[in-house]
Order: structure tokens, then C-alpha cells, then sequence
């Protein structure tokens, strides 16, 4: 037994080594990379072209996904910076280097920010991805790719799926001699829709309202808020499938009862559409749907 045992301890101070060795190696590669860095960013404020490309493998390649330009060979990365600091000869760089992991004992991933500012514009901040090799003993860049900032879609952008919606738009019933008048407008900066409706039986107003529609970027979803002259209220998500929009409410009616129903939206045409509600509740209580109706764009 205590043979076995002391041959275990053996292997295990061997691991141990080799493990302290191999963080040991790592440790001070580590260091020559941002040693390496360091230098990259003095040669890019001297405008030394050569000596920055010189930083990178003799076939390197460098890719900019915002742009989709691509360079390939260490001369040719030479030629870009010397048009680069031609065209902008004020321009500055930092980098901030936020981790470094080893592929392998000769492969290297960064990821960094760089910050690049010409004149008084303002900084231009690039998230990049660097693959470094070894190569007789130095590291060197051998694919470094510019992420770009991938910017979030504006509201406008979100909700312009149902700018066809802006408009005044009328819906009669010539039966029960009722208008449903509605009127939807852009807020300032196109960040929200509004639609202001009237319903009106005879000569008068029977009941008003207002709703707004706007992007929820938390939840990721189209929301609307809906307020009416009675005090009820409802909010609402809208989502699409197909040609039709399905608005799903949940509220409050006027006399306190909680109420849901389904508004159905279908685009006949620019002048045109169809609503439809289902699957409407009140108090708990199950109502009778609302047949499809055909809206009409008003004529100015």
C-alpha cells in the first residue's frame, strides 16, 4: 500500500509541475500580447504604416463586418494604412484589451474595444475579435475582425409595419345608424402611434376614446394602452401571424369587472381593412364575438 502511495504522491507532483509550468508559459504570454498591444497602438498615433503591419502574420486577414471590407497579406494591410492615415491625418487610437485566452500554446483570442478619434468627431468606439499565432517565437495578429456596434432598431422601425394604419378611417352601420370615426397619428419622433375614436348613433357621441401603440422594448413585443370616455381601460399585445394582427386585451371595465377580448386585424389594402373580436370575457363571464367589419380610409 504504502508503495502505491508514494507512487501516486510522484504522479501527482509531476501534474503539479507541469500544470505550474503551463500557467507559467501562459503567464508570460499573456504579457507579450498586451506588450504587443501597447506597441500596436504607439505605431497606429505615429502613422507608421509599415511598422503596423509588420505586427501582423505575412498572410493575415483583417475583416470589417460593418463595411464588409476585407484585407488579406501583411503588404496589403501596409498599402490600407498608409491611404488610412492619408485621408485622416489627425487620427488617434486606444484599445482597451477586456480578456485573452489560450486556443492552444501557440494560439490566442482577444476581445477589446478600440477607440478611434479623428479631428472633432466624436470617438468611434469598435468592438473587434484578434486571433494571434506564434510564429518563431513572436506573437503576431493573424485575424483581427471588427465587430461594428450593432444598434437596436428605433421604435419607428419597429412599429412601421402599422404606419399603413395612420389615417382617418370610418366605419358605418347603417341599421342601427352608428359611425365609429377613427383617426391615428404619429406622436413626435415617430415613437408612437395614437388613435382617437368616436362612436356616434344619430346626432350623438355615445361613447370616445383613446389608444396608444407603442414598442415595448423590454418585453420585445408591440403594446397598445387603451382608455375610454366611460373610465374603462385596457393594455394589449399585438402580434403578427400572417396577414392578420392579433391585439389580446386585458382590462378594466367601467363598472370594475376585469374584461378580456381579441381584436383581429387583416390589411385588405392601403384604403381598407377588417376587424373582427373574439374571445371576449366580462366578469368571467363568456360573450358572443363580434363579427368581421370592413373599415374604410375616409375621403379627404
Amino acid at each position: 500500500m504504502k508503495r502505491h502511495l508514494l507512487g501516486l504522491l510522484a504522479l501527482l507532483s509531476v501534474a503539479c509541475g507541469r500544470t505550474l509550468a503551463a500557467d507559467s508559459d501562459q503567464a508570460a504570454s499573456e504579457a507579450a500580447i498586451r506588450k504587443m498591444v501597447a506597441g500596436y497602438v504607439e505605431a497606429f498615433n505615429k502613422h507608421d504604416a509599415q511598422d503596423l503591419a509588420n505586427y501582423w502574420s505575412p498572410d493575415a486577414v483583417y475583416l470589417d463586418r460593418v463595411t464588409g471590407e476585407e484585407v488579406s497579406g501583411r503588404d496589403n494591410l501596409a498599402k490600407r494604412f498608409t491611404a488610412l492615415f492619408k485621408n485622416q491625418a489627425d487620427s488617434k487610437m486606444t484599445v482597451n484589451t477586456e480578456s485573452i485566452r489560450f486556443i492552444s500554446p501557440n494560439v490566442a483570442v482577444e476581445q477589446g474595444t478600440s477607440t478611434e478619434t479623428t479631428g472633432k468627431n466624436p470617438p468611434d468606439e469598435i468592438p473587434y475579435t484578434a486571433v494571434y499565432v506564434k510564429r518563431d517565437g513572436q506573437w503576431l495578429l493573424d485575424r483581427v475582425t471588427d465587430q461594428g456596434k450593432e444598434e437596436a432598431p428605433s421604435h419607428y422601425e419597429q412599429l412601421k409595419p402599422l404606419e399603413w394604419m395612420v389615417g382617418r378611417w370610418v366605419d358605418k352601420d347603417d341599421d342601427d345608424n352608428a359611425t365609429i370615426e377613427t383617426d391615428c397619428n404619429w406622436t413626435k419622433n415617430q415613437t408612437f402611434l395614437t388613435r382617437s375614436y368616436t362612436v356616434t348613433v344619430g346626432d350623438e357621441i355615445k361613447l370616445s376614446g383613446m389608444q396608444i401603440i407603442g414598442w415595448d422594448p423590454a418585453a420585445k413585443a408591440i403594446r397598445s394602452w387603451t382608455f375610454d370616455s366611460d373610465g374603462g381601460f385596457a393594455e394589449a399585445t399585438w402580434a403578427n401571424k400572417g396577414d392578420r394582427w392579433f391585439i389580446r386585451n386585458h382590462g378594466v371595465l367601467a363598472d370594475g369587472r376585469k374584461g378580456t377580448m381579441t381584436n383581429v386585424i387583416r390589411k385588405i389594402d392601403d384604403n381598407s381593412f377588417t376587424w373582427q373580436t373574439v374571445e371576449r370575457t366580462a366578469g368571467g363571464e363568456l360573450l358572443p364575438n363580434i363579427d368581421e367589419v370592413v373599415i374604410v380610409r375616409a375621403q379627404q
